[in-house]
């Protein structure tokens, strides 16, 4: 059986990005997301997610100011925020631009992901695709976060077992402090595309969430 997580990361980076998050969730194909917990807007964030009860909510765990501080000092003191903001643990850990990859991050999160038992990105029995993306080089691709790419993407890329897509739709807006923006508007609307359910049902994809995850019959974990 194919499974698909579809988690949107950057939950609170705006009010834009944040209502638009849950437009893909209510009408379209977005099951998961991560929220940042440091923002301006992470409160609103939690507030909207009280809304929609069916959007797991994870922690993206943001190292952008991290300096000389202990990574697991860090790691601990957001995941307690988020606590605080969302009234529970959160579904699932990753990172702010995967930096769950640096050598030297990586095991404080490994550590809170096996204390509480929650998957980690690229850690866990999701294989995750990050091939839904809008921007290359700096440069805008609207044609790699098009309903045609999407449907190629559900076709090729998404196996038996388990598979994260991960995306970052939004409505623009001035409070956005990202390069990524227009293509926020453009991965919307592809998500919430009447043929994106198609696709899925077309190659009998299954959509879960992250809360799902334990109970499904999945592969062993990366």
């Amino acid at each position: 059986m194919k499974y698909l997580i579809v988690n949107a990361d950057d939950f609170g980076a705006s009010p834009g990005t944040n209502r638009g998050i849950v437009d893909a969730h209510c009408g379209g194909i977005v099951t998961s997301t991560s929220l940042l917990v440091n923002t301006p807007w992470s409160e609103g964030a939690a507030v909207l997610s009280k809304t929609v009860p069916g959007l797991s909510v994870g922690l993206h765990v943001d190292f952008g100011h991290l300096g000389d501080a202990d990574p697991r000092a860090e790691v601990h003191r957001q995941f307690a925020r988020f606590h605080e903001l969302i009234g529970r643990l959160p579904t699932h850990l990753d990172c702010h631009h995967n930096a769950h990859r640096e050598v030297s991050l990586l095991p404080a999160l490994l550590l809170l992901a096996r204390q509480y038992g929650l998957p980690l990105r690229e850690h866990s029995a999701a294989r995750y695709c990050s091939k839904f993306y809008g921007q290359w080089g700096g440069e805008t691709h609207v044609e790699q976060i098009s309903v045609d790419n999407l449907a190629r993407l559900l076709e090729t890329e998404v196996l038996e077992g388990v598979t994260e897509l991960s995306c970052h739709p939004g409505h623009v807006d001035s409070e956005l402090r990202s390069a990524y923006s227009v293509e926020r508007e453009a991965e919307l609307r592809t998500l919430c595309d009447p043929s994106a359910r198609a696709a899925l049902a077309a190659h009998d994809i299954c959509l879960v969430a992250f809360r799902d995850l334990a109970r499904l019959p999945t592969s062993a974990p990366a």
